[in-house]
């Protein structure tokens, strides 16, 4: 393994039996065709049952509505992303000279992908136990501050919610831009509030992220949530 590979295999505390795994786990799609989409394709079927199994065994008392809005908040790809660049992840992808290029190495989506792809890869190399134990470690602030009891709307709910208390018209989300190619785009919307002088504006892999983002820079602003 060379060096940049043995450094993010300490950082992840794990040393793989088959090297080739880990580094088809950090090759996008722009390389070719050799590349991570299997292994991510298994390490996102993994993720959610080892998260899904926790707030199970978490939440005894938890209904199958909140259960599953909780794992959608855990395994989404904002968190995924954020997880990757604790790793500092992006450092070690191997990317296409386009991706290079636009800075891909910074992309949520594709930091969530190669994260997804780790697990994957961790399994193959060993088992589902061990890849548990990944998971959970790397999870486990996220995990222990999660409360039932706290608002578990997506941000576009809250929002609409929040202006029909106020009998203030509903928002209005337009698009902005899109940028990227079409398998790596890029939205951006913008928020109009009847309730703010500006509107917010957000940016995601999806229009619908993008919303959600727009909405929650809304909500922040309307100090309804903190930044």
């Amino acid at each position: 393994m060379i060096k940049p590979f043995a450094e993010l295999a300490r950082k992840l505390g794990y040393s793989f039996n088959d090297d080739s795994l880990f580094e088809l786990a950090l090759t996008h799609r722009s390389c070719g065709k050799k590349n991570n989409e299997r292994l991510e394709f298994l390490g996102d079927s993994i993720l959610n049952f080892v998260i899904a199994e926790d707030l199970f065994i978490r939440f005894p008392e938890a209904r199958e509505g909140q259960l599953s809005r909780l794992r959608a908040r855990m395994v989404k790809g904002e968190t995924l992303a954020e997880i990757a660049r604790e790793l500092n992840l992006g450092d070690y992808l191997y990317l296409g000279s386009g991706e290079l290029k636009s800075g891909g190495f910074r992309r949520d989506s594709i930091l969530a992908d190669a994260v997804e792809a780790i697990i994957g890869a961790i399994y193959l190399d060993s088992d589902l136990e061990v890849a548990r134990g990944f998971i959970l470690q790397w999870y486990a602030e996220r995990l222990q501050r999660l409360d039932l009891n706290e608002t578990l709307k997506d941000s576009k709910t809250r929002l609409q919610e929040f202006l029909q208390s106020r009998r203030a018209a509903l928002p209005q989300y337009e698009l902005v831009s899109v940028e990227g190619e079409a398998h790596e785009q890029t939205f951006h919307i913008r928020c109009a509030v009847e309730l703010l002088e500006q509107p917010t504006e957000g940016h995601g892999s999806s229009r619908r992220q993008a919303e959600q983002e727009a909405a929650r820079q809304a909500l922040i602003a309307l100090k309804v949530e903190k930044s």
